[in-house]
């Protein structure tokens, strides 16, 4: 058997209690070492095989699993962050498909999720943005030409952008060119939940400078949007003069 793990989005106590519990009774465990925080491998049990996926490719992964499913071993595929987004795991379960071997997947906190907290913001403010898009630069791997950053942009809705912080100088020009000004509120958050997070606040038109200036190359999240603002509209759910199923509204 096969679990797909959540690590989180970096704090080792994010993790869920499903997740932590997977990874305690492993008898081998698979992670991706550039981005998951070692020190949840201190969940492992002393005789548990651990193997770095960064130095790997997907054909090693399968062979690691297959052999293992073979000897009756647990297995866990240890992700960072939640493994559906940019987590590369439907490749891997066609894999595990064609080999017969069961799996399932365990969700984690997404680092979005924990920019965030981090950043102690909610990306769905009333009369702001009611939708939010995460999507990421075109770089050494492109993205369809429908979701170029500037069409998305035009819709003027809160932007999380994974895997894009080399190319911050391309992505504020794109951002400008689909609809957001010069001056729309930005973030840059470096390593959100780690002990080591960096959170720099910013604008649409400075991102490129704000990491330059703080040695910020890789590892962040980029948000975008008017939710790190202050102006909104009060929620209609915990307003008096509204009525909902479970209250009436008070004249």
């Amino acid at each position: 058997m096969v679990h797909f793990v959540g690590a989180g989005s970096g704090a080792v106590d994010l993790i869920t209690v499903r997740g932590k519990n997977y990874l305690e009774k492993a008898d081998v465990i698979i992670y991706a070492g550039s981005l998951v925080n070692r020190e949840l491998l201190n969940y492992a049990k002393n005789n548990c095989e651990i193997h770095n996926s960064a130095l790997m490719t997907l054909e090693e992964v399968s062979d690691v699993i297959m052999r293992a499913d073979k000897e009756g071993k647990m297995i866990v595929r240890l992700h960072t962050g939640d493994s559906s987004i940019y987590g590369a795991i439907k490749e891997q379960m066609i894999e595990l498909d064609k080999l017969n071997i069961e799996y399932d997947v365990v969700p984690g906190v997404s680092a979005f999720c924990g920019a965030a907290s981090s950043l102690k913001a909610e990306y769905t403010l009333p009369d702001v943005s009611q939708t939010v898009i995460i999507t990421r630069m075109a770089g050494r791997t492109p993205v369809p030409e429908k979701e170029r950053i500037a069409s998305l942009a035009k819709h003027q809705a809160t932007m999380i952008l994974f895997l894009s912080t080399g190319l911050l100088e391309e992505l504020q020009a794109e951002l400008i060119k689909g609809g957001y000004s010069e001056e729309t509120p930005a973030a840059i958050v470096y390593k959100a939940t780690w002990d080591d997070e960096k959170i720099f606040r910013c604008t649409v038109s400075t991102l490129a400078e704000t990491a330059s200036k703080n040695n910020i190359t890789k590892t962040a999240l980029i948000t975008v949007g008017g939710f790190l603002g202050d102006n909104f509209d009060r929620s209609k759910l915990y307003d008096p003069t509204f009525t909902t199923e479970f209250r009436e509204a008070k004249k």
